[in-house]
């Protein structure tokens, strides 16, 4: 949420899915704003990347990844609440009216939808090359992040606005078209002359990549990476080597990494949502899968004090590292062995403190947020080597992904870090010459690989480390014996959600305020009125 991202805004919300048509008489009667009243896409640009993290404007306030976030963090044991009984702790979904995980759904359609369409089409009326490549750029990466989020999506006919109800359309298709949308944004990323320029694109990428066109080329070679890496069990459909071409294309060093810049100034929609200033993450506490893994606890690394853990983590008055299992409340924990809270409060407080001088890592105020990085391509390379039996490069790509996340952290995020605790590149030598982190290439596993990749990712990657693991069922899938996420255990039994009928969370449901009042007979098809639809497994992540 950036003051300058929220400065002007296209949208507006109607009682369809995409913007559907009002009556010819009101038509007729008020200009409609969705109408070809045309803007300077330096002015459409800052809104549209907003809605990659957290929008805040009049017509739309709350859509994007963050909002979302505060939940599936909860599936894949980020984060736990630290009382009992949250239905999205216990892998449950949405209920009754809630738009509760509609907030990708509603940045997809709604935030970015037509702002991003008409951005695309004025740049290429005004021959701004550069805004219609970042245009297609983040319309793939927004496509690939909802049908991950969704499952099957209304693609064929979005942004119809003649339709006030839509079809679906299966994920295998939102994902070709993902490529296809990665393929067009680089031929437009790719052109020069006419009114592209970085001093011109800059205008309106302040607060993203600061208008250089490299690093969006980079950006979408990460979408293509992605969209090879999450179809490791489709059989003839996953192409290893493809994941590793493109993600050789992408993020390299971090100083190529796509990060969203908050302003940190003037109103609310300055502010991260996960900052002290919005308050909405005090019940939040580390789950005792993290801690364990960042604390040798974990059998996967046993023995191993990861000093990362001052970084994304928060320790007890103990000065040690536990966590919280959901639906657990206090977990038994000591008072002197609960967690602080991610603004560095005691576990018992949830009031948001003043300031957030106590904040680390993406919990302060303003944090960089990474939306993609060369540590996640890196680790994205380690598992495509990996499953072609090259381990040789899988072993290599791995301790290149861990080093470039040290490096990361060191760079952005060792503020309000103990001095004592703050990390250097001796640091992170030592840590990579321990033989129980980096084993020799026979002893690689894919838990090895998962798990350092979902410590580099922790807080922010929410979708992806949520594909990764249904992707391995979450506890299920075993790699020469061994749990892929070891010690990772989802709830189960009681402590599961009643309506998931004992299975375990897959998708969310498509957004309330939308679908559930105008696409019934749609949702009916797909199931999706049933109380367990977001248990229902995904295209991607089927055998």
């Amino acid at each position: 949420m950036k003051k300058i991202l929220n400065s002007f805004t296209y949208i507006t919300l109607t009682t369809s899915l995409l913007l559907g048509s009002c009556a010819k008489k009101i038509d007729d009667a008020f200009t409609n704003p969705n109408a070809d009243v045309k803007q300077p896409v330096e002015t459409l640009l800052p809104n549209i990347i907003a809605n990659m993290t957290i929008s805040y404007a009049a017509a739309g306030t709350n859509y994007g990844l963050q909002n979302d976030g505060l939940y599936i963090g909860r599936y894949v044991q980020y984060w736990a609440t630290n009382t009992t009984a949250n239905q999205y702790d216990r892998m449950g979904g949405a209920t009754g009216t809630s738009d509760i995980l509609g907030s990708i759904w509603a940045m997809h359609y709604f935030g970015q939808g037509q702002n991003l369409n008409r951005m695309v089409e004025w740049g290429i009326e005004d021959k701004k090359w550069d805004y219609v490549g970042v245009g297609y750029a983040i319309r793939a990466w927004s496509w690939l992040t909802l049908t991950d989020t969704y499952g099957d999506v209304i693609l064929k006919e979005a942004f119809n606005t003649s339709q006030l109800v839509f079809h679906y359309n299966e994920q295998k298709d939102v994902y070709e078209e993902v490529r296809r949308l990665c393929r067009v944004a680089l031929s437009y990323l790719n052109q020069t002359g006419d009114n592209a320029s970085q001093a011109n694109l800059a205008k309106g990428d302040q607060y993203m990549n600061g208008g250089d066109v490299n690093k969006w080329k980079k950006f979408v070679y990460g979408v293509y990476a992605r969209s090879f890496a999450h179809l490791t069990n489709k059989g003839a459909d996953y192409y290893p080597d493809s994941a590793i071409y493109y993600s050789n294309l992408a993020m390299k060093t971090n100083a190529d990494n796509t990060i969203a810049k908050f302003s940190n100034v003037g109103g609310t929609g300055t502010f991260s949502y996960f900052a002290p200033y919005r308050g909405n993450i005090g019940t939040l506490r580390q789950t005792r899968f993290i801690a364990d893994l960042m604390s040798g606890v974990n059998n996967a690394f046993l023995g191993v004090s990861d000093p990362r853990a001052w970084y994304i983590i928060r320790e007890n008055p103990n000065g040690t590292f536990k966590g919280i299992r959901p639906n657990k409340g206090t977990d038994a924990l000591t008072t002197n062995d609960q967690p602080q809270n991610f603004w560095g409060g005691a576990f018992s407080s949830t009031a948001a403190p003043a300031t957030d001088v106590d904040s680390r890592y993406i919990f302060k105020n303003a944090p960089l947020w990474p939306i993609m990085t060369a540590s996640e391509m890196a680790f994205i390379r380690a598992e495509s080597y990996f499953k072609k039996g090259d381990k040789t490069n899988a072993l290599a790509a791995y301790k290149e992904g861990i080093g470039l996340n040290f490096d990361q952290l060191i760079a952005d995020y060792s503020v309000s870090v103990p001095a004592a605790h703050i990390m250097d590149a001796s640091t992170k030598n030592s840590f990579l010459a321990n033989p129980l982190v980096v084993p020799t290439e026979a002893n690689l596993t894919l838990s090895h690989i998962m798990l350092q990749k979902y410590i580099a990712m922790y807080g922010w990657g929410l979708v992806e480390t949520w594909v990764d693991m249904r992707r391995y069922h979450y506890n299920q899938d075993t790699d020469g014996g061994l749990q892929v996420y070891r010690d990772f255990t989802p709830p189960a039994g009681s402590d599961l959600f009643p309506d998931n009928n004992l299975k375990v969370v897959q998708r969310a449901r498509p957004r309330y305020n939308s679908e559930y009042l105008y696409n019934v007979d749609e949702l009916k098809r797909l199931g999706a009125l049933d109380l367990d639809y977001h248990t229902k497994e995904q295209w991607f992540s089927i055998k």
